[in-house]
C-alpha cells in the first residue's frame, strides 16, 4: 500500500479531477449504459472503470484497496491527459467533443464544470 503522504496526495488529486458527485456519476452511468451509442473507449474500459470510481467515491480513505489505488491513478492520469494542454490549438468537431465529454463523464469528470 502507498505511504501516507502518497495516499494523501492521490486522494486529493483524485477528488480534484473527479468533479461529479457519486449520485451524479451513478445517474450518468445508468443513462450511458442505456444509450444506443454506449461503446467503451478502446484504450479505457468505460463502464467498469466508472463503476470502480463510483465505489471509491462511496468509501473512506482508510478502506481503499490496492485495486482502488490502481483505478485512482488511472483516472487521474487519463483525465489529466485528456484535459491537458497537449490537446493543442486544434479544435475538435462538436461530435468529437461530445464523445470526449461523455468518455470523461464515465470516469466522473465533467469537463463543462471546470478547467484543469
Amino acid at each position: 500500500m502507498a505511504d501516507a503522504l502518497e495516499l494523501d496526495a492521490l486522494w486529493a488529486e483524485f477528488h480534484r479531477v473527479v468533479n461529479m458527485t457519486s449520485q451524479e456519476l451513478a445517474a450518468w452511468l445508468r443513462v450511458n449504459d442505456a444509450s444506443e451509442e454506449a461503446v467503451a473507449p478502446p484504450e479505457h474500459a468505460g463502464a467498469p472503470t466508472g463503476e470502480a470510481v463510483l465505489a471509491i467515491l462511496q468509501k473512506r480513505r482508510i478502506d481503499l484497496t490496492e485495486d482502488d489505488l490502481d483505478v485512482m491513478y488511472e483516472v487521474v492520469d487519463t483525465v489529466t491527459a485528456e484535459t491537458g494542454s497537449e490537446r493543442g490549438p486544434q479544435r475538435a468537431s462538436e461530435a468529437e467533443e461530445t464523445r470526449r465529454r461523455h468518455r470523461l463523464m464515465t470516469l466522473g469528470h465533467d469537463p463543462s464544470r471546470s478547467r484543469l
